[in-house]
């Protein structure tokens, strides 16, 4: 960890209003759709309609005899051309202790198609109206195979097989703790629960659909893609060294304003890809942009956990015992986290923030013939925290305990920090029965009564839903590199290899320097998304800030350094004699001086610059209460959620404002998970939620005033700003708080177990067969 000096300041605790709202909420922002035309010529995507089927045959000449067409490709071109597969990571084992075996995922699917809306072939026309009529002039012959779409039924003997190589469908298995000693505890137990879980799969919704422009630098000869990345760097890195097979210098990733990313914009698409294919084919700038459905057929979904769970308790509500099993769907391709998500970051946090060493974890992922699952808001941490969430109630619901009482009963105690949970993770922080005190006084915990009372007299039922949770956050790369720049025309130039995407980075570097520095906002441009300039390990797991903060306070700390040294040679006198405020130089004790800005005219490039890197000692453990209220109307089955109050621990908040719009958006999402949103395929591999028509997610109105607090009694360890990540907060706490208080709001029926969404038809049908029994 970056030791820095005491006496550094880094605007810390400001709520400075958002320095990209101006821009961006006025049309100036620089989204790809926004590029112009340039005589660039469109591509288009023909995507199969079978989930499972082999390609007998492919006849293009209809097609390529139409106007406007340059080119027209398929999986065969592409092999023919020893064009690459997007490589996953190959570093688990198989339940019999082989090697992990998953199918390539080329750019455009060769011999055989695994899902509906896996890309065949790629039209490039002069329009993208010409481009996708040419593609529906393609006549594919398949040879249909069975499909399978539920993960259960996957493993199940004589399922359809999604990769020969693995016949029970399963890519990799892990487990963690001592099955012989839980199930002796299992045995001796006072009091044992066990629920059946699922997290439906998901799909992410920003604003912007995935683009991605690609051409041929008319100077260098480079390959220039523009494109939506939150890790620019390993974007181009898989392009050119996985897909195109060159050295990564010759191709430089550029990245724009991004409309939402939410994890699903982590990695190379197939898309992106072609494109960048067919520019480097035809020398021509190609362009494709993807429309909605196109995002919820090819893009990566979320979650996709099935699991069964149960605790172990004494008489006191103390949990002697946790196991779980769990199936973690992958889709028929391994995206880059697919595996690692249920495998590891959903274990890593699985114990949340409970004393329970003694655990028996075992998770599996197998292959479905279904669009590949990979990260998404909290990745893995919101389906472990909602397993264990919801044991807890219906732990206390059965034993007769309050929610509370029973978490007090088994919390990590201050005194047992920092503490190694049963997957080995280190807690350095945290002070969970405060967090949770805090909360119960905000969301006045004991006018409840008073509440679901006079609901009631309305017809309505009313619950309460109580959740803590804890997050891991770093996404295993615990450094990053910045460029710190002055320029002789008084600016301060930072360089990063993190990404902008809707969370502010812009506006918090910026203060930071600004308090570091003490030179005003205006003065400092944050530039981000371009290989050329920085290489850092991108914006993933909620890092950005206590990684990529920390190397923007370093490199600010190291320019006033370098600035130091410079002075002193040119004011003639010794490093020490020099004192740095506000932009000047000073030798103390006298009026001799000069500014940061006249040092950066005498170097080379007229710009005083360091390359700085921070580093941390290990993942950062943001965690929090949530609680909210929800009424059902039995009627009609429909819920909602009309009190949320959070109370959430993310160490020293830089900027509060923008802590808190992080946590009020997650909670959004997981209103979201918990009620509405749901993937579902027929059992022939068709996507059925293929649209907002089908799909459905929270508007404005169903998201209530959102009571958020921050807690920094317990600043983080691990780096040197004492912060922790805060971007996926809401989305984990989110979804068992807002289920919780539905489950509590039914339970005066006697319904023990629904699993999300919580759609108005299956509380509806709860409640009639709960009357009708």
């Amino acid at each position: 960890m970056n030791i820095l000096p005491g006496s550094l300041r880094f605007g810390a605790g400001q709520p400075v209003k958002r320095l990209e709202d101006q821009r961006l909420l006025t049309g100036k922002g620089q989204f790809i759709d926004d590029k112009p035309e340039d005589g660039a010529l469109w591509l288009h995507v023909l995507r199969s309609p079978h989930a499972h089927a082999k390609i007998v045959s492919i006849d293009t000449s209809a097609a390529a005899a139409m106007p406007g067409v340059t080119a027209i490709y398929t999986g065969a071109d592409l092999v023919k051309d020893d064009i690459g597969s997007i490589p996953t990571l190959n570093i688990f084992k198989r339940p019999d202790g082989k090697p992990m075996t998953v199918p390539p995922r080329r750019l455009l699917a060769h011999e055989v198609v695994r899902y509906a809306g896996e890309a065949v072939a790629a039209v490039v026309a002069s329009s993208r109206v010409a481009a996708q009529s040419a593609a529906e002039a393609i006549v594919v012959e398949y040879d249909i195979q069975p499909a399978v779409v539920d993960p259960v039924e996957a493993v199940k003997p004589g399922a359809p097989v999604v990769w020969p190589e693995a016949p029970d469908n399963i890519v990799g298995a892990m487990s963690y703790g001592d099955a012989a000693k839980v199930d002796e505890a299992f045995a001796k137990a006072a009091h044992t629960v066990e629920l059946d879980i699922v997290s439906q799969r998901l799909v992410p919704s920003a604003m912007e659909p995935r683009s991605t422009i690609a051409e041929i630098d008319k100077k260098s000869g480079r390959l220039l893609l523009h494109v939506q990345s939150q890790t620019p760097a390993s974007t181009r890195d898989l392009l050119a060294e996985a897909i195109l097979k060159r050295p990564k210098d010759s191709v430089r990733v550029l990245v724009g304003d991004i409309g939402g990313g939410f994890g699903q914009k982590t990695s190379l698409y197939p898309e992106d890809g072609i494109v960048a294919y067919a520019a480097t084919k035809l020398n021509k700038k190609i362009r494709w942009r993807g429309d909605r459905t196109d995002e919820f057929v090819s893009g990566t979904h979320g979650r996709d956990l099935t699991s069964t769970a149960s605790f172990a308790l004494d008489e006191k509500g103390r949990v002697l015992a946790y196991r779980v099993r769990s199936i973690g769907c992958t889709g028929a391709y391994s995206s880059g986290t697919g595996n690692i998500i249920p495998l590891v970051l959903g274990p890593f946090v699985q114990t949340g923030v409970y004393d329970l060493p003694l655990v028996h974890f075992e998770v599996k992922t197998v292959m479905t013939h279904t669009a590949p699952v990979g990260a998404y808001r909290g990745a893995g941490r919101p389906e472990a925290v909602f397993i264990v969430e919801r044991l807890f109630d219906a732990a206390a619901r059965k034993i007769g305990m309050d929610p509370r009482a029973i978490r007090k009963a088994n919390y990590i105690k201050p005194a047992q920090l920092p503490y190694t949970n049963a997957a080995g993770q280190v807690y350095d922080s945290g002070a969970f029965a405060h967090m949770l005190d805090r909360a119960t006084k905000l969301a006045d915990w004991d006018g409840f009564a008073a509440r679901k009372k006079a609901a009631k007299k309305k017809g309505l039922l009313y619950g309460r839903g109580l959740t803590s949770y804890i997050e891991w956050t770093g996404g295993r790369a615990h450094t990053e590199k910045v460029s710190l720049h002055a320029t002789s025309q008084g600016r301060v130039i930072l360089h990063s290899g993190t990404m902008a995407m809707g969370q502010g980075l812009q506006t918090t570097y910026t203060q930071m320097i600004s308090g570091t520095l003490g030179i005003p906002m205006d003065k400092i441009d944050v530039v981000q998304g371009d290989t050329d300039l920085a290489t850092g390990f991108g914006s993933v797991g909620s890092r950005s800030l206590f990684v990529g903060g920390t190397a923007v306070a370093v490199s600010s700390n190291d320019l006033i350094q370098k600035a130091r040294e410079k002075a002193a040679n040119v004011l003639e006198t010794s490093v020490e004699d020099i004192e740095y405020q506000g932009g000047m130089l000073t030798v103390v004790g006298t009026d001799r001086r000069i500014s940061l800005f006249e040092l950066a005219e005498k170097e080379g490039g007229a710009k005083l610059s360091v390359d700085s890197e921070g580093e941390v000692d290990g993942p950062s453990w943001p965690n929090g209460t949530h609680i909210c209220e929800v009424e059902i109307d039995p009627e009609t089955g429909v819920s909602r959620v009309v009190r949320y109050t959070t109370v959430d621990d993310v160490g020293v908040a830089v900027n509060p404002m923008l802590v808190s719009g992080q946590i009020h958006g997650g909670v959004a999402q997981g209103i979201g998970q918990a009620l509405y949103e749901g993937v579902s395929y027929d059992p022939d591999g068709q996507l059925l939620t293929a649209s907002y028509q089908d799909y459905c997610i929270p508007r404005a109105d169903d998201v209530p005033p959102i009571v958020v607090t921050l807690d920094d009694s317990a600043p983080c360890r691990t780096n040197p700003l004492g912060a922790k990540g805060c971007g996926e907060s809401g989305a984990i706490g989110g979804p068992p708080c807002v289920t919780n208080g539905v489950m509590d709001a039914l339970a005066e029926l006697g319904i023990a177990q629904l699993n999300t969404p919580l759609t108005p038809q299956k509380i509806w049908q709860a409640i009639r067969d709960a009357k009708a029994g």
